[in-house]
């Protein structure tokens, strides 16, 4: 009986697969344009859900360092306010362009650095025409 059962179900799904062959589910070119319009949406849906999740959890990280950097209320010791910082006032033209002659920038920066350094004053108080190498 188990083998007449078996032959059976055999013969039921041969018969099932010869007529879906023959009748081939084809789609027309509408049903095409529409299955693909319909896969692409879905992708393009998944890839926009992604980077709102992505966004939303580097916005959460990003509060989070913010957070810890900030100092905490209920500290045992008060908290200065920082002075605000007073600007000094630059030399005219110190950030301004060097002129320089047969020198290389770098040979250039080397030397107003010994410069500074040997007149105990720091750059931006010094004016630097031009730069010359005396040969």
């Amino acid at each position: 009986m188990v083998e007449n059962t078996t032959i059976a179900v055999t013969e039921i799904a041969t018969k099932a697969t010869e007529a879906t062959t023959e009748s081939g589910d084809k789609l027309s070119i509408g049903e095409a344009a529409v299955t693909a319009i319909f896969g692409y949406s879905v992708v393009f849906a998944g890839l926009v859900i992604l980077m709102i999740v992505l966004y939303c959890t580097g916005a959460y990280f990003k509060s989070k360092e913010a957070k810890s950097k900030a100092v905490p209320a209920n500290t045992a010791e008060p908290v200065q306010k920082a002075a605000p910082a007073v600007e000094q006032k630059l030399a005219p033209g110190s950030a301004g362009h060097v002129k320089l002659f047969d020198v290389p920038d770098k040979e250039a920066a080397m030397i107003m650095a010994i410069v500074a350094d040997k007149m105990q004053k720091p750059l931006n108080e010094l004016h630097f025409i031009s730069i010359k190498e005396v040969k």
